[in-house]
Order: structure tokens, then sequence, then C-alpha cells
């Protein structure tokens, strides 16, 4: 079976939720049975040499640097190319992309739809763009073969909208475990002592909440607490040069721009406090993450948070500066930082994989059967 996969920015090491799920789950599937090719935007490759990474196909095509029109423009030209390569499988991710879905169908392929969550909610979008979003995600979740969901609050929102789609499966984000102790070189590297800085990751945008963030944190921090956060503005866009400026005039907060691999890790593993101020998220793989590593939590009371289930006191109502303010007081008076149990069996990148393998074999299986019964 032959996979093409889109709607991603891409992999390996590229910024986002969707493309971290990528990077780890398409390799997990590639085997004798599955060919798996992912169609990566060329703009945001580190290194255009990479054709193959753990198994899976990397394609690179341009798509114009804009904000409104790559994902759309990069998907369409992904779905004439899934054609031209004789694709069995096209699987879409995220809603915006989800427009193409039709397209795919047309074009005699099978076509598999990923809900990464409502893009439509972000603060970035205006009307025009919001509208379109919603269009994605109607005809994504309407004209797909099968469609995925990333959370259970995705999967009931779904099926109270659309319940003339009957092929809805959840299958989770995941994270994985931390099996070895770190190092602290990149931490020193930054002027950072271990247990001493409050992280937040995240790209710089309007709905991880960061500005929130900045200010209570600028009102609560006891002492010489750092604030880190980890990553960076796709485009750098008005809310990211406020955000910026706001880190600047404050000298105890560090920008560290997007990490990944052992850097992100000794973030981790040696903060003394996580904070996801999101307004909207699908199932946040940064929280999955904070918690592999025993990461004492705060985090905003939106669904997709809600549904990972912390106990009642990681959480504050999303958007509210006092209730940040207080959630931070509480979590740094409460001890000093030693590191939290969490169960994350269900989040398991092996089973999730699993999980997707079953998605494509059904369609196999049924493909092959409507061949069988022309043929005879």
């Amino acid at each position: 079976m032959k996979i093409v996969v889109t709607g991603t920015r891409g992999i390996p090491g590229i910024q986002g939720g969707v493309e971290t799920h990528c990077e780890e789950l398409f390799p997990r599937l590639a085997d004798g049975e599955h060919h798996v090719t992912v169609v990566r935007r060329s703009a945001y490759a580190t290194d255009l040499s990479v054709k193959n990474y753990r198994g899976v196909d990397i394609k690179d095509i341009r798509a114009p640097r804009s904000k409104s029109f790559e994902a759309i423009v990069h998907t369409v030209k992904a779905v004439l190319y899934a054609r031209k390569a004789k694709a069995d499988v096209v699987h879409i991710h995220a809603v915006g992309p989800g427009l193409l879905v039709p397209f795919v169908r047309l074009l005699g392929m099978k076509a598999v739809f990923t809900h990464h969550g409502e893009d439509y909610c972000r603060a970035k979008w205006g009307r025009l763009a919001k509208g379109m979003l919603r269009a994605g995600e109607y005809l994504g979740v309407r004209y797909a073969n099968r469609v995925i969901v990333i959370s259970d609050y995705l999967r009931q929102m779904l099926e109270d909208k659309y319940p003339c789609q009957k092929q809805v499966t959840l299958i989770y984000n995941g994270v994985n475990a931390v099996t070895r102790q770190l190092g602290t070189d990149y931490l020193h590297r930054m002027g950072l002592r271990e247990n001493n800085y409050i992280l937040a990751v995240g790209r710089l945008v309007p709905e991880k909440g960061f500005d929130l963030l900045v200010r209570a944190f600028g009102r609560e921090a006891p002492e010489g607490m750092r604030l880190v956060i980890a990553g960076e503005a796709d485009h750098e866009d008005e809310y990211a040069k406020r955000l910026k400026a706001m880190c600047a005039a404050d000298g105890r907060v560090c920008l560290t721009g997007f990490v990944k691999g052992e850097a992100l890790a000794q973030l981790y593993a040696h903060t003394r406090l996580f904070v996801l101020p999101s307004s909207h998220e699908g199932l946040p793989i940064s929280l999955l993450e904070a918690m592999s590593y025993g990461c004492p939590i705060v985090a905003s009371d939106i669904p997709a948070n809600r549904e990972i289930g912390l106990p009642g006191g990681c959480y504050f109502k999303s958007g509210e500066e006092a209730g940040l303010q207080q959630a931070l007081r509480e979590a740094l008076a409460s001890g000093e930082g030693g590191r939290v149990h969490y169960d994350l069996s269900k989040y398991s990148w092996q089973r999730i994989a699993e999980q997707t393998r079953e998605v494509y074999d059904f369609l196999g299986v049924k493909h092959n059967k409507r061949k069988e019964s022309t043929i005879l």
C-alpha cells in the first residue's frame, strides 16, 4: 500500500504539534506493506538533502511562504503528486488542508483525514480565513473515507456536528518514555540553573497565551526565578514582535527559539514548573512531554487539557491573568519542584501506530474486495 502524507510542514525537526505527530508516527508505520511518503514544504526544511527519514520517504515541494496561502497551495501540489505517484491513500492532516479531501476522492484515491483541532478558533485568523477553515473541517469530515481525531473532545464534537460520518476513529497523540538521565550543559549555556525556572513550550502565536504568562510571571515570580519560552513564530507577525518586546523588557525571561532533541529534553528535565496557558489545543504534545518528564504542571482549563486528567489544582480558568497568577503562586509554594508520576499508558506511539495501520488496512481490504467483485 502506497501512502502519501500532506497537511504538515514536514519532518524531521520542524516546529509544530502536527509535525511532531508525523515525525513520531510515520517511521513506526513504514514497513514492507506500507510505503509512506511525507510531502514537505521545502521552505521549512533545514536540510534539503534528506530524502528518507527512518524508512519514510521525503518529497520536497515548494509553496509560497504565506500565512494565508501556503497550506492550501502546498496541499494541492501534494495531492497532484500523490496521483502521479499512484498512491493508494492520501492522509491529510489539519482542517485547512481538509479542503482538498474531495479532490483526493475525485482523483480516485482513498482519503484519510486527521482532525488535530478547531483551527478556526485561533485568534490569528480573520473572518474569511476562519470560514475557509470551517469549510475544510466540513469537507474533510464529510468526504474522507476515514476520519481520525486526536482527543475524545474532538470525537464528541464531530459526532454532534456531522452525524452522517460514521467512520470517526479516536487515536490519541503520543509521547516517548524518558529512559535516561540528562545533562545540564545546554541550561548553563543559556544562563539557567536547575529547578530555578518556569518552562513553556510552543509556537509564538496568540492562542498559546504566552503574553498572559509573561504578565502573570512578572507579578508573581519569586526573586531569582526565570521564565523560559521555548519556541519560535512561523511568521514574524505583530503578535510575535510584541511578545518578544515584552520578554526583552523583563530580563528574567529567556526566549530560546525553536529547540528539539537534547536541548529541549534538558529544559523539561530540570524545570521547576511547566505552564501551558493556551486558549486552544487539540491534544497538546508539549503537555504530554512535560508529563513524561514528571514536571509539576499548571495548565488552562480548556477541554483538551482537561481531558488529559491532571489533578484539579493544576488548572486555571483560561484567559484569566489573576487565575494564572494564583496558580503560579500555589504551585511554586507547594514544593521544590519534585518529580510527579503520571499515567501515560494510553499515549504510546507504538499503540498509536498500530491503530493507524488498522485504519489503512481496513481501506485496503475494502479496496481489494471492490476490485475482486468488479473482476467477477
